[in-house]
């Protein structure tokens, strides 16, 4: 990875494991193993306009 895409990796972590700290219960592993993923399907794959949130043709992210 380039140091961008690691800085964006691991800013998804820190905000999940502040996320978790934040609620007072949770198990951290999950977010912290899938922030890569979560960055590369948003930052690479997914069609999506920030700008543009009612945007009809966006690609729309089911958990």
């Amino acid at each position: 990875m380039k140091n961008i895409d690691e800085l964006c990796v691991n800013t998804l972590r820190f905000l999940a494991v502040d996320a978790v700290e934040k609620a007072g219960s949770g198990h951290p592993g999950m977010p912290l193993g899938a922030a890569p993923m979560a960055y590369v399907l948003w930052d690479r794959v997914m069609r999506h306009n920030p700008a543009g949130p009612d945007w009809f043709n966006r690609d729309r992210f089911i958990l």
